[in-house]
């Protein structure tokens, strides 16, 4: 599976323009050093300016809050003692997809993170 090409359709936003591609990259970049407030920051500034912003804003938030609840759901059962392998793994993989989402949003692709509960559509 290429995690590298998530979107049905890579090419839904064919005409990125490189400001677009930096503000996206700025919202994973900014993911890792202010957790979900920067690229939250971001995406109210400029969901209005451009489509490709807005979708990429809307992807990052559905990943912020769908690895969210399976980080809260490891806590609690590492009462039991097996929430700690998910939660090293949802760590793991929350960083990984990151960098991965820097990656894309730079080439003007449209990324998802897998496992992403679509809540705000």
């Amino acid at each position: 599976m290429n995690f590298l090409n998530q979107s049905k359709d890579p090419n839904a936003f064919p005409n990125v323009s490189q400001n677009d591609k930096t503000m996206a990259m700025l919202i994973w970049i900014l993911n890792i050093f202010t957790g979900f407030i920067g690229p939250l920051i971001i995406w109210l500034m400029k969901k209005d300016e451009s489509e490709y912003l807005n979708k990429q804003g809307k992807n990052y938030l559905n990943y912020a809050i769908s690895y969210s609840i399976y980080i809260i759901a490891s806590l609690i059962l590492t009462i039991i003692l097996i929430g700690y392998i998910p939660l090293f793994i949802l760590s793991v993989a929350g960083f990984v997809y990151a960098i991965i989402g820097i990656i894309t949003v730079n080439k003007g692709e449209d990324f998802v993170v897998p496992l992403t509960i679509e809540i705000i559509k």
